[in-house]
């Protein structure tokens, strides 16, 4: 039997399933996240425990169970992650996302659409208003 240990990153997976899933109960996150992963209710219980506390989950009663929600919606948790990895990881410079981009084979029409009117909206640093 192995140990799983929670770490940073699974604690981020579980904020992106409850934020994309909506209100749910430990139970329901156990259920339908937890078990895929052969994770314990106690484990998952635990890990949003600490998310409650870190001020990531918000949590109310409704008819005698804790419904959580994630205090940030699905788009702005991920773009306060990207956000997050390029000044952590990249030094803020989004160049390294640009080349790995630039690399990858399977961008669908829509996609490479919405990169460039991305791109276009792009202003050199101390422009941002």
């Amino acid at each position: 039997m192995t140990d799983r240990l929670p770490t940073a990153s699974q604690e981020l997976e579980f904020l992106r399933f409850i934020a994309r899933r909506g209100p749910v109960t430990s139970g329901e996150v156990a259920e339908e996240y937890g078990s895929e992963r052969g994770l314990s209710r106690s484990t998952v219980v635990t890990i949003m425990g600490r998310l409650l506390r870190k001020g990531h989950l918000r949590r109310r009663r409704q008819q005698g169970v804790y419904v959580y929600s994630s205090t940030l919606g699905f788009d702005r948790l991920m773009r306060a992650t990207v956000q997050d990895f390029v000044e952590r990881s990249l030094g803020g410079s989004v160049l390294p996302i640009a080349a790995w981009l630039s690399e990858r084979v399977e961008v669908s029409e829509e996609e490479l659409k919405e990169l460039r009117e991305i791109v276009g909206r792009l202003k050199p640093r101390g422009e941002r208003s």
